[in-house]
């Protein structure tokens, strides 16, 4: 009986989730739930970081635009 490989046929290109998918399951020592379980932590802590990013972005832009006079008082403006 042969044992079965995980790594790809020397003549198939990879995608690159597969390559990613493939990266994570070596990682994992071949342990299947354990790579998924970890890419979804890293998406989820990937997505988190962005949209810290982005809420920052907002706060700078919103800052920005209140200190140039784009909102505007009751003043004469």
């Amino acid at each position: 009986m042969h044992a079965l490989s995980i790594e790809p046929p020397v003549d198939i290109r990879l995608t690159e989730a597969e390559t990613i998918a493939l990266a994570y399951h070596r990682a994992a020592r071949g342990d299947a739930w354990a790579a998924l379980v970890q890419a979804v932590e890293d998406a989820l802590g990937d997505r988190a970081e962005a949209e810290r990013q982005t809420a920052q972005q907002r706060r700078l832009i919103s800052r920005g635009y209140i200190r140039d006079g784009a909102i505007f008082s009751d003043h004469g403006r």
